[in-house]
């Protein structure tokens, strides 16, 4: 399935700018059946510095300075992308989760210390009691790894209730753990704090989701979202991803463009500027199929 993918982002100040530098995750990573054909961004006012760099995680990043005045900041990603199927995997021929688990603390292969490290704690995504009693009934002795994520996502699912008016980029694990409440973003960290309170190996993962219009309607260009989801690791199987905001294992409608510990790690677009006073952002994501 062939993807274009229109990421707008808009700024409007109150005062001046005069000078901003910015950080952006928007270009679409390859791999597992995904083949960037093309991408570019435009900005307006257009920057006077521009450098594209890989990070830590292996996403590529953009870094841009404009260092005119200006009230309003518009960047512009569009993207076409290849995707093909992904096979299912075998769920319950996973290992047990449990001995994956010892073997992360103890084997030091090189992929299973690469993986080891998203073991631990992120500033968004902390690992509690409360959390790892919720996650545990998923998780009896012996039970393979990947069936017992799938479980876990499945109930994810269905105990909370997608609400996008109920949380914002601040709101902390614990007020969507209490009130079973949140957005895509908000459950990725739920099931991402869930597996690292049992010592697995867990990342989260940013991108994008075709979304089908009701029957009989047309699509609105526009109209879709950033989405996020997860990635977890198991020996000689690599990274399973897990989606528990739609309940299903991502194939060929999911575009990943970053990785990472935590939603801090792969923000879309992120600055810091001189002057401007309040401001108002705005953001449209379109994801359209093409024949």
């Amino acid at each position: 399935m062939k993807l274009r993918v229109t990421h707008k982002t808009s700024y409007a100040y109150t005062d001046p700018v005069s000078t901003s530098h910015h950080l952006a995750h928007l270009a679409p990573r390859g791999g597992e059946g995904r083949h960037m054909v093309s991408h570019e961004v435009s900005i307006l006012p257009h920057p006077s510095v521009t450098r594209e760099r890989l990070d830590y995680f292996g996403n590529r990043t953009l870094y841009f300075s404009v260092r005119e005045p200006h009230r309003a900041l518009d960047v512009v990603a569009t993207s076409l992308v290849d995707i093909a199927p992904l096979r299912p995997p075998r769920l319950d021929d996973s290992p047990p989760w449990n001995e994956i688990r010892d073997r992360l603390r103890r084997d030091r292969r090189r992929d299973l210390l690469d993986a080891y490290s998203f073991t631990f704690d992120s500033p968004f995504a902390r690992a509690t009691r409360d959390i790892g009693d919720y996650a545990a009934p998923s998780f009896p002795e012996g039970r393979p790894l990947l069936a017992a994520v799938r479980d876990l996502t499945h109930r994810i699912h269905e105990d909370f209730e997608y609400d996008p008016s109920a949380t914002d980029v601040t709101t902390g694990l614990n007020v969507v753990f209490e009130q079973r409440r949140g957005v895509c973003q908000d459950f990725a960290h739920m099931q991402i704090a869930c597996l690292r309170a049992l010592g697995l190996a867990v990342r989260y993962v940013s991108g994008y989701l075709v979304t089908h219009p009701p029957a009989g309607r047309p699509r609105l260009v526009g109209a879709d979202a950033s989405h996020a989801w997860i990635s977890v690791f198991a020996p000689d199987l690599g990274w399973t991803d897990f989606d528990p905001t739609n309940d299903l294992l991502p194939s060929d409608e999911h575009v990943t463009v970053a990785l990472g510990r935590d939603f801090a790690d792969v923000t879309p677009l992120k600055g810091v500027i001189l002057g401007g006073g309040r401001h108002e952002v705005r953001v449209s994501v379109d994801v359209e199929p093409l024949a």
